[in-house]
């Protein structure tokens, strides 16, 4: 199957291109907070959808700060320590890295709680609820802009990427997008308005169980970046980087 040829820019705004990827954070966070506000009177806790009106901002520079610095330690440390200038200059033309975006998000989102006096688990189960749309749209942009495709397959959806060589590959990015994106989602909002919990944690908690079990598995159809390669055997940063994530999930859940 052939790559379905999508501009990577979406539009201009005064001869400024405004990408799909750019699109899909901004998108993400604001459909996220809307969730956050739809979801958190289900949470147990002090927090209602009021007080969260000024979590956009705390959660988009988590994000962004997290999620950029995340990319320079864990991706490209060498690069970056020699050309420090490109950490801000060269962020349009790509490099976050999720896991880092999620440290980012965790602390200032913990500033937050503590400035406002909330209930910060309260509000990070609200994130985690609405994580998995920022995922989903994330994983389509990558999709689009050909980028973290996987490996060499025969399976009759396998698509030739234009910068993948001749063979048809796992469109790995669409099955994250699935899995950790829409699956999740489904799953977390499901259990939240169910209210089967009595304390806040326990949905963060399976989100990061979640997301972490599944990035793993897909690690296994996606290649990994060039300049890294694996870490040791068949592990790749992705998988080393989401065993913490598992451990965390499984202490909030029984803490």
């Amino acid at each position: 199957m052939l790559f379905p040829e999508i501009n990577p820019i979406a539009f201009y705004i005064f001869g400024v291109s405004i990408k799909w990827y750019g699109l899909s954070y901004a998108l993400g966070l604001l459909i996220g907070i809307w969730n956050c506000k739809r979801v958190i009177i289900f949470i147990p806790g002090n927090t209602n959808k009021n007080d969260i009106e000024n979590l956009l901002l705390w959660v988009a520079l988590g994000i962004i700060i997290g999620g950029r610095l995340g990319y320079v330690i864990f991706y490209s440390f060498d690069y970056f320590i020699s050309n420090p200038l490109d950490i801000v200059a060269d962020i349009r033309k790509g490099g976050m890295s999720f896991h880092g975006g999620l440290i980012g998000t965790i602390i200032s989102s913990w500033f937050y709680a503590k400035k406002n006096k909330l209930n910060y688990l309260q509000i990070m189960d609200s994130i985690a609820c609405s994580a998995p749309l920022g995922i989903f749209l994330g994983r389509i942009a990558n999709f689009i802009n050909s980028e973290l495709w996987g490996k060499v397959t025969n399976m009759p959806w396998g698509i030739v990427f234009p910068n993948g060589g001749s063979l048809a590959r796992h469109p790995s990015q669409l099955y994250e997008a699935v899995l950790e994106g829409l699956v999740l989602l489904i799953l977390l909002n499901w259990l939240v308005k169910k209210k089967l919990f009595t304390k806040p944690g326990i949905i963060s908690g399976i989100f990061l169980i979640f997301y972490s079990s599944s990035r793993i598995f897909l690690e296994f159809f996606r290649v990994p970046d060039a300049h890294i390669g694996y870490i040791y055997g068949p592990l790749s940063l992705g998988i080393i980087l989401s065993i913490p994530m598992f451990f965390l999930g499984i202490f909030l859940i029984k803490k």
